[in-house]
C-alpha cells in the first residue's frame, strides 16, 4: 500500500488556509478539515459536547441544541486557561478521526493528505506530517477576507489578538513557507508549484531550507547562501525521499525566538511576497 505525502496546513486566521487546501484538493490531495472534525465531535450525542457544557455552562448552548461557537469564542479568546480546558477537550477526540482519514487517503492511493489546522503544532498534529506549510498574508489582507465573510471588526481584531504573532511562533516548525498576498490566480501557482516541489522530494528555487537542529535548538533563521550557513546537521528527506519539515522535531527542541532579527537583516514583520518571504526577491 502507497503512503501519501501528508502536508501540516496551518496559518493565521484569514491567511487562506482553506483556499489553499482547495487548491491542493483539485490537484488530488485529500483535504482533512480539522475544524470541521471539531463540529463534528462536539456535536450533541457525543462526548466531548457534554464535556463542553459540563465546563462552560449552559450559556454556550445554542438554542438548536448545538455548542454556541461563538459565544465560546468570546469566552476562550480572552481567557489562556478556558482555552486550554478546550483543546484538553477537543484534541483528543479530534486526533483519532484525523488518523482514520490518513489511513483512508493511503488505502485510496492519494498522493498526498493536507491537514488543514490552526493548532497544527499546539495539537501535536504537526509530528505526523512530511510537511508542515505556514500560510501567511499581509496584516491588511487578512482583515479585508475577515470583513469579507462577514466579521465585525471588533471581532476580528479580538481573534487576530488572540493569536499573537502566530507566524512567529510557527516559523520554527515550517518546511515551506505560502504567502497568499495578491491575486488568486498568483497565489495558486505557488501552491501548485510548492507541492510539485514536495512530490519530486525537491526545493523551489530560492525557498528558504529547512531549520537546523543543532546544540542550540533549531535555528529559524531565512539564510542566504549556503556558505553563510553554520555548519551543523541538517533536516534531511523523509521516509519517502521527501523534505522532512521541522514538525520533526516538535517536543524535542525549540527554535529561538523567530521575533529577534534575522542575521540577514530581514525581520518576520517584513511583507511576505512569495514563497521566499521574508527573504526579499
Amino acid at each position: 500500500m502507497s503512503r501519501a505525502l501528508r502536508i501540516g496546513l496551518t496559518g493565521p486566521i484569514g491567511c487562506g488556509k482553506s483556499t489553499v487546501a482547495g487548491w491542493l484538493a483539485a490537484r488530488g490531495a485529500v483535504v482533512v478539515d480539522a475544524d470541521a472534525l471539531v463540529r463534528a465531535v462536539t456535536a450533541p450525542g457525543e462526548p466531548a459536547h457534554e464535556a463542553v457544557l459540563a465546563r462552560f455552562g449552559e450559556a454556550v448552548r445554542g438554542a438548536d441544541g448545538m455548542l454556541d461557537r461563538a459565544a465560546l469564542a468570546r469566552l476562550v479568546f480572552t481567557d489562556a486557561a478556558a482555552l486550554a480546558d478546550l483543546e484538553a477537550i477537543v484534541h483528543p477526540a479530534v486526533r483519532p478521526r484525523i488518523l482514520a482519514a490518513i489511513a483512508d487517503a493511503d488505502r485510496a492511493g492519494a498522493p498526498a493528505v493536507v491537514i488543514e489546522a490552526i493548532k497544527l503544532v499546539e495539537g501535536g498534529l504537526a509530528a505526523l506530517c512530511d510537511e508542515v506549510w505556514l500560510v501567511a498574508c499581509d496584516p491588511e489582507a487578512q482583515r479585508a477576507r475577515l470583513a469579507g465573510r462577514g466579521m465585525a471588526p471588533a471581532d476580528a481584531e479580538r481573534r487576530i489578538a488572540a493569536q499573537g504573532d502566530l507566524v512567529a511562533r510557527l516559523l520554527p516548525y515550517a518546511t515551506r513557507l505560502l504567502a497568499t498576498d495578491g491575486e488568486p490566480r498568483e497565489g495558486r501557482a505557488r501552491t501548485v508549484a510548492l507541492l510539485a516541489a514536495a512530490l519530486a522530494g525537491r526545493e523551489v528555487p530560492g525557498e528558504p531550507e529547512a531549520p537546523d537542529e543543532r546544540a542550540g535548538g533549531t535555528d529559524t533563521s531565512c539564510r542566504g547562501p549556503a556558505e553563510a550557513r553554520p555548519p551543523g546537521p541538517r533536516v534531511r528527506a523523509g521516509r519517502h525521499g521527501r523534505r522532512a519539515g521541522s514538525a520533526a522535531q516538535e517536543g524535542r527542541t525549540r527554535g529561538r525566538d523567530a521575533a529577534a532579527g534575522r542575521p540577514d537583516g530581514y525581520g518576520v514583520g517584513e511583507r511576505f511576497t512569495g514563497v521566499r518571504s521574508p527573504l526579499r526577491g
